[in-house]
């Protein structure tokens, strides 16, 4: 799996989500008007808070000149604004994003396949960044992982 470490995190969240919109569309199930009204407010919530948490930690990290990818060396340990929350505000926001864009097109089967991503890179992708992290900020990162969570 550590040769889809080459795939950008964001891409793969994308790439789950247009395989699961296929899957949709050759069965679509139906959904009744409450439930398509409910679905649109919530997806818009979840779509505007998971895009902003996501911005507001790329923004940081693009701020102190750091990198994105995973296993490169980071410059700077961030762990002000969304990293005193969580370790992961970037992946947190793209997993609310993509529940949000599905809730908007009112998609179950993206929904279905976002386990295997969150599976993906909490399993493959944030071990491969915390090993990195530790190497980098040896005592400072332990300290700062063990009063901030991975997810929430």
């Amino acid at each position: 799996m550590r040769f889809l470490l080459r795939v950008p995190v964001p891409w793969v969240f994308v790439l789950a989500y247009l395989l699961g919109a296929a899957l949709e569309s050759m069965h679509r199930p139906a959904i009744s008007p409450d439930t398509a009204r409910i679905t649109t407010i919530a997806g818009l919530i979840l779509f505007v808070a998971g895009a902003v948490l996501a911005g507001w930690g790329l923004a940081i990290f693009r701020s102190v000149r750091t990198t994105t990818v995973p296993g490169e060396a980071s410059k700077k340990l961030v762990t002000w604004g969304p990293y005193r929350f969580t370790r992961n505000p970037m992946y947190v926001g793209l997993s609310l994003a993509y529940l949000g864009e599905a809730g908007l097109l009112k998609q179950i089967y993206p929904v279905l396949l976002l386990p295997l991503v969150i599976a993906y890179v909490n399993w493959t992708v944030i071990p491969v960044e915390e090993a990195r992290l530790k190497e980098v900020f040896g005592g400072e990162y332990e300290r700062y992982r063990s009063r901030v969570r991975r997810w929430f």
